[in-house]
């Protein structure tokens, strides 16, 4: 059997609730003819791991808790051994449409107004086009701050800074498989700025973007948000700093 050039990445923690109607979606043809799915089950302590495997699906189960950011980087590794040439990651919840996956492919596929193919899609509900559930003050203030940093150190426009909803080529997703090349914990507007500085392709089209029915977010809360929005722009001014001395290439 030929491979897929694609790998749809699809981090897990505690979503069981949220799973069975995503990967409805997701058992369609036209989406299986695109690509393989993996989903990283982050040791989750519901039916994460009884579900996907009622499906039939590929799975990595971390032995323990390694968070968001961690679990993508093991499913960019899983893509490079596995020789894929394109990754996909949308989240669990459900938030993300699954239209949006052939848009991001297309896009990826397109050359644009410089003449060659991004190596990084993302997704926007910002966009003409797009979609987006009621969004509180709070990050609306944090996303329109982080837009202008990365305006402010790259001169791109990002209007969804945030957005977990993404394609990257295989030059991207090598890059970020690396040791140290990938936020751990955060990887929003830092990854972008980091990925733009050293001269890689970031564009955005419109996305389509739902609220979460079931379970909580990972900034759910008083103190996690304003914990993120604390660390960020120190995330995004170390990211600014290694480049510009050098010490990241």
């Amino acid at each position: 059997m030929e491979r897929k050039k694609v790998l749809i990445i699809i981090p897990a923690y505690n979503e069981g609730k949220n799973l069975p109607t995503l990967l409805d979606k997701l058992s369609e043809e036209r989406f299986r003819e695109i690509g393989d799915i993996l989903v990283i089950n982050d040791a989750s302590k519901d039916d994460t791991r009884e579900i996907v495997h009622s499906y039939g699906l590929l799975m990595i189960s971390n032995i323990f808790n390694i968070g968001y950011g961690s679990s993508l980087q093991t499913g960019y590794k899983y893509a490079l051994r596995q020789g894929y040439e394109y990754v996909i990651q949308l989240d669990a919840d459900g938030q993300h449409d699954v239209e949006n996956i052939l848009k991001l492919y297309e896009a990826l596929l397109t050359r644009g107004c410089e003449g060659k193919r991004p190596d990084i899609v993302v997704g926007s509900r910002f966009l003409e086009g797009g979609k987006s559930f009621q969004i509180s003050n709070s990050k609306k203030i944090a996303m329109r701050w982080f837009s202008f940093l990365i305006k402010s150190s790259t001169g791109k426009i990002v209007t969804d800074p945030t957005s977990g909803l993404q394609g990257l080529n295989k030059e991207a997703f090598s890059y970020y498989s690396r040791f140290s090349h990938f936020d751990y914990h955060y990887p929003d507007a830092n990854m972008i700025i980091q990925m733009l500085l050293l001269g890689y392709n970031v564009c955005e089209v419109p996305a389509v973007m739902h609220e979460r029915r079931e379970g909580t977010s990972m900034h759910t809360g008083l103190l996690k948000p304003l914990l993120y929005m604390l660390t960020m722009p120190l995330c995004i001014w170390n990211t600014i700093i290694r480049i510009k001395r050098g010490l990241q290439k």
